[in-house]
């Protein structure tokens, strides 16, 4: 059994790296994170970084793990839908932010790409509000 989960470094990625770890743990499945850019513009050395960073919270978290890096002009919805398709993923995780009306509309929405063309079930998260 495979877990498929969406991976960038923000507050959304770190909630749903987490929420993913505690699935593969539950269900005793493989975890494959595909690692994204946060922007075009990144430095592929702080992918690599980043990539570093997720193998050694993976380590400590005792499972069994991939690590997918995906490539500047890849489509992020698509190459998560593939991958679950590819690994018959029993699911998939994402994580969730908050965006205007407009933003949806000018930007598109990935994660409703993700739910809709899913081969599998998707576990949308949000990250924990900061205590104030």
């Amino acid at each position: 059994m495979t877990i498929v989960v969406g991976y960038v470094t923000t507050q959304e990625g770190a909630a749903a790296l987490d929420a993913a770890v505690a699935e593969a743990r539950r269900r005793d499945s493989r975890l494959i994170v595909v690692l994204a850019r946060r922007s075009r513009g990144d430095d592929p050395s702080l992918l690599e970084a980043e990539a570093d960073a997720v193998r050694d919270l993976l380590d400590d978290a005792d499972i069994a793990y991939d690590i997918r890096q995906l490539r500047r002009s890849d489509d992020v919805a698509q190459s998560l839908v593939a991958t679950a398709e590819e690994v018959e993923a029993e699911l998939i995780v994402i994580g969730l932010r908050r965006r205007s009306p407009v933003g949806k509309l000018v930007l598109g929405s990935n994660a409703q790409r993700i739910l809709l063309d899913a081969p599998c079930p998707v576990l949308a998260v949000k990250p924990v509000p900061a205590a104030s």
